[in-house]
């Protein structure tokens, strides 16, 4: 009877590599090169923004944040704000998304001097749409909520670049860069 090599047990109970990092892929890159959800949403002013009407002029950096008011979306928020003459002259607008209400928005835009409208998804259904409404983690506890991630969405509204786990610091750079590369 012939020798069968045996395959240790160790290694045949590991996954794949390739297995196991498609599960940690964020699910809002999925959308990179696709067509981008269209929504309509309330803005802090009172108006109604729809991305189709927003694609109408120009490109969109489409951020999503979780929360008005706290540290790191205000850095990023205020961020954009100086940044965005340099991100019009390449064609394109910013628009700020998060769970927050249309007039806490309001307070955060009049406060930090927002040169860019912030929109309401109470519901997060546009964020479940763009794939950034996930399970989070904080001090052991598990929660929904958004993840800090930029859509740059081109002007016949294709996602062209995807920004997941968004870390504040140079992040306004690197779209200025994925910008110019849409030129």
């Amino acid at each position: 009877m012939p020798d069968k090599k045996k395959t240790p047990k160790s290694v045949a109970r590991k996954p794949a590599k390739a297995q196991a990092s498609n599960s940690d892929r964020p699910a809002s890159l999925a959308l990179e090169g696709r067509p981008a959800p269209r929504f309509e949403l309330p803005a802090g002013d009172g108006t109604i923004a729809k991305l189709d009407d927003l694609l109408r002029t120009g490109n969109v950096v489409l951020y999503f944040y979780p929360k008005d008011m706290t540290t790191g979306c205000t850095a990023e928020a205020c961020s954009f704000r100086d940044n965005l003459p340099g991100v019009r002259a390449l064609g394109a607008k910013i628009v700020g998304v998060s769970a927050d209400s249309a007039d806490s928005h309001a307070k955060f835009a009049g406060k930090y001097d927002l040169n860019f409208p912030l929109l309401s998804d109470a519901g997060n259904q546009v964020g479940k749409l763009y794939g950034v409404y996930q399970m989070k983690s904080m001090y052991g506890r598990k929660y929904m909520g958004i993840e800090r991630t930029t859509f740059v969405i081109d002007r016949k509204g294709v996602v062209r670049k995807v920004f997941p786990k968004v870390k504040v610091t140079g992040h306004t750079d690197a779209v200025i860069a994925a910008l110019k590369e849409l030129r």
